[in-house]
C-alpha cells in the first residue's frame, strides 16, 4: 500500500465512491459479510445470470417488463416456433422468474420478480443502441 493509506481509508474511499453514484444500492462491504453467505449469493446470482444468458429467454423477458403475453403473442413477437418459446419459457419458470396465469385456455406469462425488470432495464440501458438523432 502507499504510504498513508490503509485498509480502512481504501474501504471508506469505496463506500464514498459507491454511495456518490446510487446512494439507494449501497451495499454491504464485501469484508463484512461471511463467506458462506457470499457463496450462496454467488451462487444465487449466478443462477439469475445463467437463466437470463440465452437470446430468446432475454427476448421475451424484454417484452415481459412491459406486459403480460401469451404463448402465441410471444412466438410472434420474437419469431420463433412455439416448440422453442415453449422450453425458453419453462425454463424461466423453473428459475422462478416468470409465473403464470390462466384465462380460458390461454396461458399467460408475467415477471415474477422485480429483480427480473431492474435486471432486464440494465440490459437495455448498457447494450441498446441510442435512436438516430
Amino acid at each position: 500500500m502507499p504510504d498513508g493509506q490503509n485498509r480502512e481509508t481504501d474501504r471508506s474511499e469505496q463506500d464514498e465512491v459507491r454511495l456518490s453514484v446510487r446512494p439507494e444500492a449501497a451495499c454491504t462491504s464485501t469484508f463484512d459479510v461471511p463467506l458462506e453467505d457470499l457463496q450462496a449469493e454467488a451462487r444465487d446470482a449466478s443462477d439469475f445470470l445463467k437463466a437470463l444468458g440465452h437470446e430468446g429467454r432475454l427476448l421475451m423477458l424484454y417484452f415481459l417488463c412491459e406486459r403480460d403475453h401469451s404463448v402465441t403473442e410471444l412466438e410472434r413477437l420474437i419469431m420463433s416456433r412455439q416448440a422453442a418459446v415453449s422450453q425458453q419459457l419453462a425454463r424461466l419458470r423453473h428459475e422462478k422468474l416468470v409465473t403464470t396465469r390462466r384465462e380460458g385456455n390461454q396461458i399467460f406469462y408475467s415477471l415474477a420478480d422485480e429483480r427480473v425488470r431492474e435486471a432486464v432495464l440494465l440490459m437495455q440501458k448498457l447494450f441498446r443502441a441510442p435512436p438516430p438523432t
